[in-house]
């Protein structure tokens, strides 16, 4: 019994359960309060053709992070000896075969809503891998790949609802800068692993201060677009969100050069990690009352 536990938690810890939950809730958010607010919370919340588009969308991230400590095995015992140890109870083979198994799922569950999903999630696990496998190692495209991969889900929704508002192309745009500075921060963080195993990351080729100022120029292209947003769009009560985002972002860069260890880069690739769950989190601030009004909905 005891050993299958384990097993539960290496796999949970290699999928990265808690982000596949995070992506989940941020499909069903961006479908209900920004994409489909003209639906009535019912036809969305069980529309059973978008259910199963996130679905194949959270087996396919599943997959996607399984493929990835795969390959960033020799690496991870470095940067991350104990999730290593949690991670390496499953054995490398069996990891292989359940990639291959939940790719499978994938695009077979795809097939019942459309032939064009098939083609969309084919070419999505397609790019995982080819990310995974060669393009991560290579200088600036690695992070700028996982990034876009990262917010492709939210395409799936856009895509489905044929919604194609500027408003949701600006949010995306700022969703992708922080999560491309998660990357950087993460870069830092992995500096001795990635140098030992010659990873051509910003931090290994040009140094810690160079990525930075990297940064930097990072979290002040996103206050253009938060000044965007703000300044053009109704966003209801999310821009106290915005605000929140722009004190935040600047006592992180604070925090950012007088970092110097790795524990530091760790605490700060965590509060990233709060930044965009809160932002997924406060989707719902949109429109408080038609959050309110379906949220009464659900629990009656």
């Amino acid at each position: 019994m005891r050993d299958i536990l384990y097993k539960f938690l290496s796999l949970f810890s290699i999928i990265r359960i808690f982000n596949v939950l995070v992506i989940i809730t941020a499909q069903y958010l961006t479908a209900i309060f920004i994409i489909s607010q003209e639906k009535t919370f019912e036809s969305v919340l069980f529309d059973f053709n978008l259910f199963l588009l996130i679905i194949c969308s959270s087996i396919a991230i599943a997959s996607g992070y399984i493929i990835n400590n795969f390959y960033d095995y020799e690496k991870d015992l470095i940067n991350k000896p104990i999730k290593s140890k949690i991670d390496k109870i499953i054995r490398k083979r069996t990891k292989l075969r359940l990639y291959i198994l939940l790719n499978f799922l994938c695009v077979t569950i795809s097939y019942h809503v459309s032939i064009k999903s098939v083609l969309f999630f084919s070419i999505y696990i397609f790019f995982i891998w080819l990310y995974s496998h060669r393009l991560k190692k290579i200088l600036i495209i690695g992070n700028l790949f996982s990034s876009v991969l990262s917010i492709i889900p939210f395409l799936v929704i856009l895509i489905y609802y044929r919604n194609f508002d500027s408003i949701i192309f600006i949010y995306a745009l700022y969703l992708l800068i922080i999560v491309y500075i998660r990357e950087l921060t993460k870069d830092l963080e992995n500096l001795t692993g990635d140098f030992s195993l010659n990873y051509k990351t910003i931090p290994v080729v040009f140094g810690e201060r160079a990525c930075k100022y990297i940064i930097t120029s990072c979290i002040m292209f996103s206050y253009l677009v938060i000044y965007i947003l703000l300044n053009n769009y109704d966003t209801g009560v999310m821009y106290y969100y915005y605000y929140f985002s722009i004190v935040f972002l600047f006592l992180f860069n604070l925090k950012l050069f007088k970092s110097l260890s790795k524990k530091d880069y760790g605490q700060l690739h965590l509060l990233l990690k709060f930044l965009i769950f809160f932002g997924v989190a406060s989707i719902v601030l949109i429109d408080p009352n038609v959050f309110l009004e379906r949220l009464n909905l659900l629990l009656n």
